[in-house]
């Protein structure tokens, strides 16, 4: 099946056009690397922008403790192979220096810890510009960011005074101690990563695509069973196996996961093209409140 499609070509090119405005106004980028399919379509467009040269800043990638193994033996084999500097800001060791206190419950998750955990990290190493690969059609308040979206000296974002970006004229001026996050994919939508990754022939974690695996269901979503997240009685003898596949890759706790038996990246492209469903329907950490996203971006989460 051929995706050699031109508008797919369009956005690629935007893409590394602002990628490579970033290499030019910035002075210590860095590139968020989670392991999902969004930062490896990231890495691969980093990789096209700078070629033949290596990608030249490094990975940061905020590791909550409580992620898929599947995940991080993709991204450690994927850094290895790319000759890439990896940093990993450890949210475990934040908890255990006291710089965040870990939630209790059901309902825990480490997710919303990674905020202070990405703030240290930005700090420690001087990073002035963060790539990231949200993209607006995931969620309301991912719709409202710019390309360069500016942070203040905390690393908080105001949706209502954000910069104008006419003609793809991006403005990375900032005062000492700001720094901005970059969406360089941010007009792409699931079914365009998809097609684009299927095109570029992009290697992917076995997580994407349909495995066995034991489930639970709780508030309507579909959990992977793991010793990260607590149980109640009735969840632990509800646990049964089920051909499923993630179309986001997260924290455990909070990651859905989707009855699905696409297990090759075309069966997924047509199930993704016929869902009548987002990929962050499968979240619970959106499902706080109506504006849990938002106001996290706010505090300074990605």
């Amino acid at each position: 099946m051929s995706y050699h499609l031109h508008h797919l070509k369009e956005l690629e090119a935007e893409s590394i056009f602002v990628i490579r405005e970033v290499a030019a106004q910035f002075e210590h980028p860095v590139l968020m690397f989670s392991g999902g399919k969004d930062s490896i379509l990231m890495v691969h467009l980093a990789m096209k922008a700078f070629y033949p040269a290596r990608i030249p800043f490094p990975l940061l990638h905020i590791d909550t403790g409580h992620n898929f193994p599947e995940t991080i033996e993709f991204r450690d084999n994927m850094v290895q192979k790319l000759g890439a500097r990896l940093i990993v800001g450890s949210v475990e060791d934040a908890i255990r220096r006291g710089i965040v206190r870990e939630e209790k419950g059901y309902n825990a998750s480490r997710n919303f810890l990674q905020t202070a955990v990405l703030l240290e990290e930005m700090e420690k190493n001087r990073f002035d510009a963060a790539l990231g690969g949200a993209r607006r059609d995931e969620e309301k308040a991912r719709a409202k960011e710019r390309f360069f979206s500016h942070r203040d000296e905390f690393g908080q974002w105001d949706p209502k005074n954000q910069r104008p970006e006419l003609w793809n004229l991006f403005n990375g001026k900032k005062h000492f101690g700001e720094h901005f996050r970059v969406f360089p994919i941010s007009n792409w939508t699931e079914l365009d990563v998809w097609m684009y990754l299927a095109a570029e022939k992009v290697e992917l974690p076995n997580l994407y695509f349909a495995h066995q695996r034991r489930v639970f269901e709780r508030d309507g979503m579909l959990l992977a069973d793991t010793d990260f997240i607590p149980k109640r009685p009735e969840e632990i003898a509800a646990i049964h196996e089920m051909t499923v596949r993630c179309r986001t890759i997260g924290d455990m706790t909070c990651t859905g996961v989707w009855e699905s038996n696409a297990s090759s990246i075309e069966e997924i492209i047509a199930e993704v093209a016929a869902s009548r469903k987002t990929e962050r329907g499968g979240r619970a950490d959106d499902k706080r409140s109506e504006t849990a996203m938002e106001d996290r971006k706010k505090q300074g989460y990605f």
